[in-house]
């Protein structure tokens, strides 16, 4: 018997073959009643491109998409392993996508997880992510969606995080109890969430404690790196001989502040206490070893990966969904780096 094509199915709906293509993979741009029309017309005539057949009768792709900024980041390859884990107990597949910190590179990938017709979507947000309209498309075809970790407000939908507010505060009183007047602060970028909450954080605890804040202590990275951290370490040196404790919004910047002052002999935590965010491998492995805050990543990604399957599976008994938020828990982790004792 003579398989259906694609061309047969626009011939007798009167349509043209790219609409036929699009509406079986399910594009936003086709409306719900053509996309009706395709699919029940390609039922009919036994049409089974690929895995279409098993999409077609069971209205799951049983994959979902994730998209990070960065794969080979500690904190994310943690988040990753957390939602693989937990998507294998349930016999799904997860496509990673890695959208480099770019707005534009972030929106391709979306719409190639709705080609894709996968089942819902996690992701955390790149830095250049100001414009939700990508968001609001997976919100408005009905797709389960997560956010984590770099998340716009926003959005409606689930999403879990730590209070970075509260973490960046904990850390500066941190420092401040163990002496230090005088605090530096490397920050995020200005566009994501998180790293706004860290440096309010920063900036209130100052505030509660009676300390003036001067914005020119506060240091701003572009890409959050080890040579930012570097550069940075050098900068405050030279600029405020004074600063007795720096407050890094990650572990990697904070490693390049430490490595500066190991290379000019400048004593840690003596002269300057550090402490850094997250709690990565190489907080432990630096010299002197690096206070953190400690970001629960794993558990994250399991976090992440249960409140999608349960929108995911709210969806398939076309039931409500209301979207919440889990907030994880952070603690600070004292090692060589702030372990002052006056």
């Amino acid at each position: 018997m003579k398989a259906t094509t694609l061309k047969e199915i626009a011939n007798l709906l009167g349509i043209s073959i790219t609409t036929v293509s699009k509406a079986l993979k399910d594009y936003p741009d086709v409306s719900a009643k053509t996309k009706k029309a395709v699919i029940d017309l390609a039922e009919q005539l036994n049409f089974t491109p690929n895995s279409f057949a098993v999409n077609l009768r069971t209205k799951e792709s049983k994959t979902i998409g994730l998209i990070i900024p960065e794969v080979v980041h500690h904190f994310f390859s943690n988040v990753i392993n957390g939602i693989i884990e937990e998507a294998d107990k349930y016999g799904y597949m997860v496509i990673i996508l890695q959208s480099n910190e770019s707005l534009e590179l972030e929106k391709k990938q979306v719409n190639l997880l709705f080609n894709k017709r996968v089942d819902g979507i996690l992701m955390s947000l790149s830095n250049e992510s100001n414009d939700d309209n990508h968001l609001k498309n997976i919100i408005s075809n009905g797709i389960p969606f997560v956010q984590f970790d770099k998340i716009s407000k926003l959005i409606p939908s689930s999403k879990v995080i730590i209070n970075d507010q509260k973490a960046a505060s904990e850390a500066v009183q941190h420092l401040i109890d163990i002496g230090c007047k005088k605090i530096a602060h490397i920050r995020g970028p200005e566009n994501p969430q998180n790293a706004i909450d860290r440096f309010l954080g920063y900036k209130k605890t100052l505030e509660k404690n009676g300390i003036l804040f001067d914005s020119k202590l506060v240091y701003t990275c572009e890409n959050v790196t080890f040579d930012e951290g570097l550069e940075f370490a050098k900068q405050i040196v030279n600029d405020h001989p004074d600063v007795d404790g720096i407050f890094a919004v990650t572990d990697l910047v904070a490693v390049g502040v430490l490595a500066y002052f190991n290379e000019k002999g400048i004593q840690v935590p003596d002269q300057i206490a550090v402490i850094g965010f997250s709690n990565w491998f190489m907080a432990q492995v630096i010299t002197p070893k690096l206070s953190t805050v400690d970001q629960p990543s794993y558990e994250m990604g399991v976090a992440a990966f249960s409140l999608l399957v349960e929108e995911m599976i709210c969806h398939k008994e076309g039931k409500v969904f209301h979207p919440r938020t889990i907030e994880l828990e952070t603690s600070i982790i004292v090692r060589e780096s702030s372990a002052k004792t006056n």
